[in-house]
């Protein structure tokens, strides 16, 4: 194969892990044709079957997945002090305000609001059932709370470094609690290759595109903040150096743990099929 289709989002974690192979700076890997998708879209390519070769979805995706395509165990976004955040205007830090409320989500097939729902399970009365979920763009989760259209927003990626300045409450980081309550870092984004292709083939060539990227940490820059979609330099950096981690590198132990816990207690709860755990591997 000389040219291999990928599709991942222009977040500057991404766009930093595959920098090189996108690049052909990857000794022996094939050209990429590259499809920047938002997570959200790239779900549902996958749990169609119409995707491309390789895919970065959300873990919570995965369970549709499994039988066409396979967990890399490398590249993707896994770790600690990384997870999605519940923001208010004011008011009620208590979760059990949220009963009966609006909350606004920016898909209803990732792994925050899987974490949402989980949490909101042990501490919103009468659970997710409770709740008005609406699913809206999510750069305008955070201006759409301040303006006191919704009661609460679930944010991701940059917006724990800038809902500050929309003058925002912080109601949980939802990464602080999923780590208190399990000892496990989150599973956000994972990335996955059609099973008909060398797995161990693909793995070694993101690893590698991984392990470039950490060595030349300059090389990737204008590649980054030219889909970096308006984001500062700073951010972006803050941005990486959050989601890209040990876990970019390689699942391990911890990483395969923490995997098998969320999608067994969103099964529990009803939220996703049980999946089969040698699949994972």
């Amino acid at each position: 194969m000389t040219t291999m289709n990928i599709a991942y989002s222009p977040c500057p974690n991404d766009t930093f892990v595959f920098h090189a192979w996108a690049h052909g700076l990857v000794e022996g890997a094939p050209s990429l044709n590259v499809t920047y998708a938002d997570i959200d879209i790239t779900n549902k390519w996958a749990a169609k079957g119409e995707g491309p070769e390789v895919l970065k979805i959300s873990y919570a995706a995965l369970p549709y997945v499994l039988d066409e395509y396979a967990l890399i165990p490398c590249g993707g976004a896994l770790g600690r002090g990384c997870g999605p955040l519940v923001l208010t205007n004011g008011g009620s830090a208590d979760p059990a305000s949220l009963a009966g409320r609006t909350v606004a989500v920016p898909s209803d097939r990732s792994t925050a609001y899987m974490l949402f729902r989980l949490w909101a399970a042990d501490n919103v009365p009468g659970g997710g059932a409770s709740l008005n979920i609406i699913v809206m763009p999510f750069h305008e989760i955070m201006p759409a709370v301040r303006d006191g259209k919704i009661d609460a927003g679930l944010v991701i990626h940059e917006a724990r470094f800038t809902y500050q300045n929309y003058g925002l409450t912080l109601m949980q980081d939802l990464g602080s609690w999923w780590e208190a309550d399990t000892g496990l870092p989150i599973p956000l984004g994972a990335i996955i290759v059609k099973r008909s292709l060398d797995r161990e083939a693909i793995t070694n060539w993101v690893r590698a595109s991984v392990e470039y990227a950490w060595a030349h940490p300059e090389a990737s820059s204008e590649y980054i903040m030219c889909h970096a979609q308006e984001m500062s330099p700073d951010v972006a950096k803050q941005h990486i150096e959050l989601y890209v981690n040990e876990f970019t590198r390689n699942l391990g132990e911890d990483g395969y743990g923490a995997i098998r816990a969320l999608l067994g207690r969103a099964a529990d709860e009803g939220l996703v099929p049980r999946i089969d755990p040698e699949k994972l591997l």
